[in-house]
């Protein structure tokens, strides 16, 4: 069996902010075992100038150009990432009238909000439609006659694109898939025009754009390709029935590296997209783009600490302090994180593990059949832990929600205290008796 080394962990998912110096697991200047020490596990901790080099990527795409990048919060929705995309300039994507009030409190501008999902209430379209946000991203034909109800009732005029269908394959886990006919979110393709031709008749509504997602964690250009074929042949159609589009809304969904991903980067794709777009003469538009998981995939970590080391007939399994409740993705998707020691050990051989939490099912794995040297105590990093991980992370088993870090440079912000069981018990009550 081989040794594991520091050598022998090249380009990690998170390079260059992520990397060992010294024997030592660093994120940008912060030795990650020294804040495992000081702020306990499981940890969650954020790289700031990883998250401005993801999202300067996409600035220098659409240098030049009409554009707005709406950072999808969903991914992570922490108030300190927030803000740090909020004072680099970014829109925001939301999903629920909480999420507004979040970027509300960090400091946004709302004139840069779209609101999008499937199932938007009456008292989130008038939360939204009083703060002045800038546009409704329609997904079904009821909706807009919902919300213009509601924005008459308000004596407002609620700004709409409405999500289109493209019907096209992301080639991504079909939980993530959102662009195929099989799933719940925008209008079918076939449908658009006369949903536009509706949305155009009713008084509470203005029509300022069209949008499309086809999916996340895309690894491949040609998805994005075809599904922009099929939005400027409807942006054509709808214009020639005298329904002006002030914007192109290209959603979000590119892929980053969990485990040797190659997706384009973000500049090279809207290249491409733009030469398509250029070519329809369709240049001069406004373009909107609503990128989550690239922006803040890679730029987090999940420190754990090795609980036990069980060992088995079939199965060797390295018990950690981190759990579903935590990591969500392996349980929901059967994701693959890459699992790394904080500190590599060069005086033990590597064991084959199955990387589990305590949570009480069977389901609570990490990650399956990893070499990993360690003995108990010692801390490891789960990498790509950036989105969908604390946005998505629960008190199942009564586990409190982990802490979170912000690094930039040298400094360290705690942007999120430890979760303890009186939090989490504070809205509840004991029956009279």
């Amino acid at each position: 069996m081989s040794l594991i080394t520091s050598s022998a962990q090249p380009a990690l998912p998170g390079a260059p902010h992520l990397a060992y110096r010294e024997g030592q697991l660093h994120l940008e200047a912060a030795r990650l075992d020294q804040l495992a020490r000081e702020h306990g596990t499981p940890l969650f901790v954020y790289s700031k100038a990883s998250m401005l080099a993801a999202l300067a990527a996409y600035q220098q795409g659409f240098a030049g150009r009409n554009a707005q990048i709406c950072y999808a919060m969903k991914a992570n929705s922490s108030l300190g990432v927030l803000q740090v995309f909020a004072q680099a300039g970014c829109g925001f994507d939301i999903v629920s009238g909480g999420e507004l009030e979040r970027v509300l409190a960090a400091g946004a501008d709302v004139r840069q909000v779209i609101f999008s999902g499937v199932g938007k209430t009456r008292a989130e379209m008038r939360r939204a439609l009083a703060a002045g946000i800038g546009c409704f991203n329609v997904e079904s034909e009821a909706e807009l006659d919902v919300l213009s109800e509601v924005a008459l009732a308000m004596q407002r005029v609620a700004p709409i694109s409405i999500r289109v269908n493209p019907n096209v394959d992301p080639k991504t886990h079909p939980y993530i898939s959102t662009g195929l006919k099989g799933n719940k979110f925008g209008v079918a393709h076939e449908d658009a025009l006369r949903i536009y031709q509706h949305a155009a008749a009713l008084p509470g509504l203005k029509i300022v754009g069209i949008d499309c997602h086809i999916g996340s964690q895309i690894t491949e250009t040609t998805p994005y390709l075809d599904a922009m074929d099929r939005i400027l042949d409807l942006v054509a159609s709808i214009e020639a029935a005298g329904i002006t589009l002030d914007h192109i809304d290209f959603g979000g969904g590119l892929g980053i590296n969990y485990n040797q991903d190659a997706p384009p980067a973000a500049d090279a794709l809207w290249r491409e997209l733009l030469a398509k777009i250029d070519a329809r003469g369709y240049g001069g538009k406004k373009l909107m783009i609503e990128p989550g998981r690239s922006l803040v995939g890679n730029a987090g970590v999940c420190l754990t600490e090795v609980i036990y080391l069980k060992p088995g007939e079939q199965k060797n399994f390295c018990v950690i302090d981190a759990a579903m409740n935590d990591l969500p993705r392996p349980a929901m998707y059967q994701a693959f994180h890459a699992i790394v020691p904080l500190t590599p050990r060069q005086d033990l051989p590597a064991t084959t593990y199955d990387v589990v939490g305590p949570v009480c099912e069977s389901g609570d794995w990490i990650g399956r059949d990893r070499a990993l040297a360690v003995h108990s105590g010692d801390c490891l990093a789960v990498l790509s832990a950036g989105a969908y991980c604390m946005s998505m992370a629960s008190n199942y088993n009564t586990r409190g929600r982990a802490a979170e870090l912000l690094v930039d440079g040298a400094q360290v912000h705690v942007i999120r205290r430890r979760e303890n069981t009186a939090d989490q018990m504070r809205h509840e009550q004991l029956i009279p008796g």
